[in-house]
């Protein structure tokens, strides 16, 4: 054999093994971001909850393989995130948070206005689920490690974008000004006073 027709049989070997060669995480995990576009978590965070007036939450980051759950116990609505839990005032605001907590999100912003909380939370939990089952879709045939892999590498893109936004104040700011403004004499009262 010649050295071009040795060269020709390695390019034609070579492309063989590219054309085979299935995709990266990383060309995977940037296909589930595409696919979800504007339902992707952090933009729908960015978008429809940093745009409201919220306060930020602190939340005990989910350790690898730890359950969240919502619990409703005699004392009220729990947000049960491994061993730990967090007291929650309604259940909407557990299932927003729970949301945030399985992706291992350490603060988020919370809306002030309680009655947008539940709409919020069905479509961050609508979002969280389209990741995951686009994930595994795209997966198919593929390892579990690979999967497992796939799984943490979106959900630390997801950490880091909501990081990115911001979980905002502890409280939100409320505007301070009033329309009668300072107490001051009406005119006609005043009484001249001796010097």
């Amino acid at each position: 054999m010649t050295s071009t027709a040795v060269e020709s049989k390695q390019g034609e070997f070579g492309e063989g093994l590219r054309r085979r060669r299935a995709p990266s995480l990383a060309s995977i995990a940037a296909r589930v971001r595409e696919a979800l576009g504007d339902e992707w978590l952090p933009r729908v965070y960015a978008e429809r909850v940093r745009t409201l007036r919220t306060r930020s939450s602190q939340l005990v980051p989910a350790k690898e393989g730890a359950q969240v759950r919502v619990q409703h116990t005699l004392l009220g609505v729990e947000l049960k995130i491994g061993r730990r839990r967090l007291s929650c005032p309604d259940l909407s605001t557990a299932r927003y948070l729970a949301v945030f907590a399985r992706a291992g999100c350490a603060e988020v912003a919370v809306p002030y206005d309680i009655t947008k909380i539940s709409r919020l939370a069905d479509d961050l939990e609508s979002a969280w689920q389209k990741t995951m089952l686009l994930a595994d879709h795209l997966t198919e045939g593929r390892d579990k490690g690979f999967r497992t892999r796939l799984r943490r590498a979106l959900a630390e893109e997801i950490r880091r974008e909501i990081a990115e936004t911001g979980a905002g104040a502890a409280v939100p700011r409320f505007k301070q000004s009033t329309k009668q403004g300072l107490y001051r004499e009406p005119a006609a009262t005043k009484r001249a006073r001796p010097a």
